[in-house]
């Protein structure tokens, strides 16, 4: 088939085929070049004293720094790229400030096993490095925790949960267990939490920049496709309905200050319980939730999808930059009881 034909049928698919069929489509390497050229939104601030600023050194992000992805949000949050920010003044301001960030994590069943080890060690070489750091691992069997030397400054604490049958409800009860630990201990000992899939490993710096009150994440396979095409739950039954929104946010990473990550994962787990008493269960379980309630909360910064990448996508021209890769997905072995 030539090109010009192929190209005919990706421009079907984006812009008429129904979003099952795309997905077929989307398997194609060709696909997958195509998606690179398709431009995102701009940030039209010609400054960046002109954002809702999380901190003052917000002040010095370099918007224009990046003409080929968008650097800012309508609200007027920044999407945090490679090439914006001077890493120095944000380690800086964070360490007068005092700040320090919870990590949670949860590890149950094979997974502890396959990817705890591996992101535990990742992150004492990437994470919020030189700020005190408190891991929170969430698991059903502590005595199998690995053995990780932590670097100054940093902690590790144990939250055993029981082992769900079905792996969506281990990713949707995480909401609660979030919530009540923060309430019960991180709120008395960190400025910050973020929040983290185990099947993940860090390869890059993830650091104080992307500190903020509210945090979330471009998810890598969505951002250049037009929003029709977002996974979002098209239930209206469901507490996680939404006709439409700003963007697909990854449920893998997210974050913010301690009330905000609290205030989002109780509403979530509302969410949650709601369609559960109605017999309903959302598309992406929390991720679905998670990007309702960033839609009715607009977050004061977004991540691009460096801070979470997929190198099954290929090559991207925007992504300069790895700071976060998915792990290989086992899930036939991993999801099976």
């Amino acid at each position: 088939m030539g090109n010009l034909q192929r190209m005919k049928r990706v421009l079907k698919c984006l812009f008429f085929v129904p979003i099952t069929l795309c997905v077929i489509y989307l398997i194609s390497p060709f696909v997958k070049l195509v998606m690179d050229f398709i431009p995102m939104e701009k940030c039209i601030l010609e400054s960046a004293k002109m954002l809702n600023l999380d901190s003052s050194v917000d002040a010095s992000l370099n918007l224009q720094s990046r003409p080929d992805v968008q650097t800012c949000t309508y609200w007027k949050a920044a999407i945090i790229w490679e090439g914006m920010f001077d890493p120095r003044l944000y380690d800086d301001m964070h360490k007068s400030k005092g700040s320090s960030v919870a990590l949670t994590v949860f590890a149950v069943g094979r997974y502890l096993d396959a990817y705890l080890h591996k992101f535990l060690n990742s992150s004492e070489q990437h994470f919020m490095v030189g700020l005190p750091v408190t891991y929170y691992v969430f698991t059903d069997m502590p005595e199998m925790l690995p053995d990780i030397k932590l670097s100054p400054l940093r902690s590790l604490k144990v939250i055993k949960v029981k082992k769900n049958s079905r792996w969506q409800d281990v990713s949707m009860t995480r909401m609660k267990s979030i919530s009540d630990v923060i309430e019960s201990d991180i709120r008395h000992h960190c400025t910050y939490v973020f929040c983290f899939d185990v099947d993940q490993v860090f390869t890059g710096r993830f650091g104080s920049e992307a500190l903020g009150d509210s945090v979330a994440l471009l998810h890598a396979h969505y951002y250049h496709l037009p929003k029709h095409l977002y996974t979002y739950d098209r239930n209206p039954n469901s507490k996680a309905y939404m006709e439409t929104g700003d963007f697909y946010y990854h449920a893998a990473v997210f974050g913010g200050s301690w009330k905000s990550v609290k205030a989002l994962t109780e509403a979530c787990y509302q969410g949650i319980m709601e369609d559960k008493q109605n017999n309903v269960e959302a598309l992406w379980h929390d991720e679905s939730h998670l990007n309702k309630y960033m839609l009715l909360h607009k977050p004061s910064r977004v991540l691009s999808p460096e801070y979470c990448w997929d190198t099954n996508i290929g090559y991207r021209s925007d992504i300069q930059v790895t700071r976060l890769l998915w792990a290989p997905k086992h899930y036939e072995t991993l999801r099976t009881p």
